[in-house]
């Protein structure tokens, strides 16, 4: 019988007092903070409830989740929420797939400068969509789309990067119409979006140099003379930079499917977790060099550790964000425009997301062994320290 695979919960319980001895001074809030929750997630460390069939007498008990953006254990409840608000703003038209990737030496940057970056990624990717396609040689028209930040690589390396989903259109510059893109297969010129986003991140980084807003120590010391700033922009500057788009969708329950997978994810899931032994971590990834090939990976453990930390967000960074007429300030009101231009109606969503919800609640209480009886929380537990295990 082979044993059964790690989690990443598994990893920190294990080797977490090798890792702090060694990276505990370099450690942000945030970091310190995803570590514990994720160590003692679903455990008695944050408590629970017991509960107790009205039937059958059966007992469980339910240990509290931590709720940490970045576990890979407390994200299906907050993706199944989200999408279900995002499912009445659909329109029935095709959806494209674009990706901002900045440049290596570029996203280095963030190791120190996380939000001043992710947050210029984010301005620059979302001026460069909707002033590309409001160009009445291109597409003349105001668009709106989700951008999601991810940043890292399948092998867990820093790798900053934004998915954008963008309906086929947008709105005419005087509001009558609905302007379709001249192809279905065709959105805007990649090559055109990867110059115009080059440009106008380097423009902010460099805006972000100049008002002392970025800092660099260590091994990016350097980089605090203007001299040496200003050469790696240059650089960067002469490079192309990779904005791909995919082909559009099947239509939008499709995309409803794509963005399951791209909303919430954290930095490596559960499932690619192969080994936990010998102080080493073996997991699955992707090799998109050699045409997408699946292959194993292992890393000792604290290395592994350090790698999925850097991927922990800056209290308060919002990854996903909206733009252009899906901007949340207006969304409601240019959404009801679009649906009256397309003239379709009023997605009928709320009522059956409700009983949606409520089927799905009744399922979680129902007794899993006499399917009769409902679960009921007789007593209420509380915390127990965490017990961390002595590898030494």
């Amino acid at each position: 019988m082979k044993p059964p695979r790690p989690e990443l919960a598994d990893v920190f319980r294990t080797h977490e007092k090798e890792f702090l001895a060694r990276w505990r001074p370099v450690l942000s809030p945030p970091q310190w903070r995803a570590l514990r929750a994720i160590r003692d997630c679903r455990t008695a460390a944050l408590g629970g409830h017991l509960q107790k069939c009205d039937r059958c007498g059966h007992r469980v008990i339910l240990y509290n989740s931590c709720r940490n953006r970045h576990c890979p254990k407390c994200q299906a409840t907050a993706r199944a929420r989200w999408l279900e608000q995002r499912e009445s703003e659909l329109l029935p038209v095709p959806y494209f797939h674009v990706v901002f990737t900045l440049p290596q030496q570029i996203g280095h940057l963030a190791l120190q400068n996380a939000r001043t970056i992710y947050n210029i990624l984010f301005r620059a990717a979302a001026q460069t969509l909707l002033e590309t396609a409001a160009d009445p040689r291109l597409l003349g028209a105001s668009i709106g789309f989700l951008a999601v930040l991810h940043t890292w690589g399948q092998n867990l390396h820093l790798h900053p990067h934004l998915h954008c989903v963008v309906p086929g259109g947008g709105i005419s510059p005087d509001g009558s119409r609905w302007i379709a893109c001249r192809k279905d297969s065709f959105f805007l010129p990649y090559l055109l979006l990867s110059h115009r986003f080059r440009k106008k991140f380097l423009w902010q980084l460099r805006q972000a140099f100049r008002h002392g807003t970025l800092r660099f120590t260590g091994e990016l010391r350097s980089l605090a003379s203007p001299a040496a700033f200003e050469a790696l922009c240059e650089k960067a500057a002469k490079i192309e930079w990779v904005v791909h788009i995919k082909p559009p969708f099947g239509g939008p329950q499709r995309v409803l499917k794509y963005l399951a997978r791209y909303t919430h994810r954290v930095a490596i899931s559960n499932h690619r977790l192969r080994a936990l032994e010998n102080g080493r971590v073996s997991f699955e990834w992707k090799d998109y060099a050699h045409h997408s090939q699946r292959k194993i990976m292992t890393l000792d453990a604290v290395e592994f550790m350090r790698r999925f930390l850097l991927h922990v967000l800056p209290s308060g960074l919002v990854r996903i964000r909206q733009f252009g007429f899906l901007a949340n300030r207006f969304r409601t009101r240019n959404l009801q425009l679009c649906r009256h231009l397309l003239a379709v109606r009023q997605p009928l969503t709320p009522a059956d997301s409700h009983h949606c919800a409520v089927t799905n609640l009744a399922d979680r209480t129902s007794c899993p062994v006499c399917k009769l009886g409902r679960l009921i929380v007789i007593e209420y537990l509380s915390s127990q320290p965490p017990a961390i295990q002595d590898t030494s």
